[in-house]
């Protein structure tokens, strides 16, 4: 049934429904804002990248090996 998942035939008749649909003049305007969303999002992807690398790079070396444990909590007995 189906071989390829997309073949030419399909690009062609998407292609015609959206000029259909959209018109030819508002299509180039709809891919270059389609354009400058991603490369926002490809930014903006990279840069939570390197923010999260930092971040990861900064607390290994953040822990100090003199730094004092945390106090054990106190034992409290019960008396009746």
């Amino acid at each position: 049934m189906l071989r390829n998942g997309l073949e030419p035939w399909h690009l062609i008749v998407v292609a015609l429904v959206l000029i259909m649909l959209f018109g030819s003049k508002k299509l180039p305007d709809a891919a270059r804002g389609l354009g400058k969303s991603m490369r926002i999002l490809k930014s903006e992807a990279r840069a939570l990248k390197a923010d999260d690398a930092a971040a990861t790079a900064t607390a290994a070396t953040a822990t100090p090996a003199d730094a004092k444990p945390a106090p054990a909590p106190e034992a409290h007995t019960h008396t009746s």
